[in-house]
């Protein structure tokens, strides 16, 4: 089958310098606030083996934020979307993180990963700036609660409980865990041990891999040597598409399950026919159908898009923008960060078009909501 390839024609965009006496006004607004536009910034993976995360979430933002600035915008103010590339990779995300908090952008939206968005979070809370709708189920980002942080997403634990409640409830009980050595493999883990747990169960293998790498032989020989009936891999599309390449091949013929970070269109462009039998968790609206208000606006936003497809992460994106959209609505002319938050406060229960997200004072994870999907050889997703 052949790969389908997104490409992002968004610039990352450049600051404005502003001398003299208008410099002095600038420094008068709220950060990141002007007469005409509120700008945001955006570190994720637009190049490397996970690009397809960074430039999918960002085409579905914009889809959503162009769609808003066509019609004028929010309180007569366009939203625009900065982006850096950090390659998935933690040091050159700080870096960024610093270079747009410098820029004072008035958010940062849309980060992509765990170990990325973790270095990004304590500069985050100590400029007192939103992190908004990071691409990441990790615990260690919801707890302790920083009502700076915003979450639209279930968390793994979510995700890896339904995946054992799925396995155990078809009596699997050998499950075996691959996943990335970094702070996204170990939250994973962590959450498929939380459930075997409650079973009285333990994984019966653990493998590793690099983050950014797919030499996954040493990984595949520690797993397979321990006969598992089902593998549950925590790690991004290419290295995942590679174990489970090797182990088919290695006459392993049990099941393999993915959470949704995977990135599952990339996940099933890089398999083709051999995504046969691959699950993915999911915390998003089915994108692939107008069964929903939700994804079909999401499908609308995309028609005049050439070379772009629906798929999870962008309608994650799509979700964050729309989310993001509706509380500035709510914070009106006057805004600032302040304001923002405390109309996120006052949100309470969010329906979004069949997707319902709710925040408050001392909530600020939107849905536990997930669903498993089966990857089919035909390159479909079915529910």
């Amino acid at each position: 089958m052949q790969r389908r390839r997104v490409i992002s024609a968004i610039g990352q965009g450049a600051g404005l310098s502003l001398l003299g006496g208008l410099g002095a006004v600038a420094r008068a607004q709220p950060a990141g606030v002007k007469d005409n536009v509120i700008v945001l910034g955006q570190s994720a993976a637009f190049s490397g083996p996970a690009q397809q995360l960074g430039l999918q979430y960002h085409l579905g933002a914009m889809a959503c934020f162009e769609a808003v600035n066509a019609k004028g915008g929010v309180h007569g103010r366009k939203i625009e979307l900065r982006r850096l590339d950090d390659g998935y990779d933690p040091q050159r995300c700080e870096a960024n993180t610093r270079q747009l908090l410098q820029e004072n952008v008035f958010a940062l939206f849309g980060y992509v990963g765990t170990p990325t968005t973790q270095v990004a979070l304590p500069l985050a809370t100590q400029a007192k700036v939103p992190l908004f709708a990071p691409l990441t189920g990790a615990e260690s980002l919801r707890n302790p609660f920083d009502r700076h942080v915003v979450h639209i997403r279930a968390s793994y634990n979510d995700e890896t409980a339904a995946i054992v409640r799925q396995l155990t409830s078809v009596g699997i009980r050998r499950i075996a865990v691959f996943h990335q050595d970094d702070g996204y493999g170990q939250a994973g883990l962590a959450g498929v041990q939380a459930a075997l747990k409650t079973l009285d169960l333990t994984p019966v293998s653990v493998g590793v891999v690099a983050r950014n790498s797919t030499e996954v032989a040493a990984a595949l020989k520690t797993i397979l040597a321990s006969r598992p009936e089902a593998i549950v891999q925590i790690g991004a599309y290419q290295a995942c598409a590679v174990f489970v390449r090797q182990a088919r091949r290695a006459g392993y013929t049990g099941n393999f399950y993915n959470v949704s970070f995977v990135g599952t269109q990339a996940l099933l462009d890089e398999l083709g026919a051999e995504a046969k039998g691959v699950a993915v968790s999911q915390v998003m609206p089915y994108p692939y159908s107008a069964t929903t208000p939700i994804a079909a606006e999401y499908q609308a936003a995309l028609k005049d898009k050439r070379g772009v497809v629906p798929n999870y992460s962008g309608m994650e994106g799509f979700v964050a923008a729309k989310l993001f959209t509706e509380v500035l609505r709510r914070a009106g002319r006057g805004l600032n960060r302040d304001s923002f938050l405390a109309a996120l406060d006052g949100l309470q229960k969010l329906d979004l078009g069949g997707f319902v997200l709710e925040f408050g004072p001392g909530q600020r994870v939107g849905s536990r909501f997930v669903e498993l999907t089966l990857l089919t050889a035909d390159g479909r997703v079915r529910r």
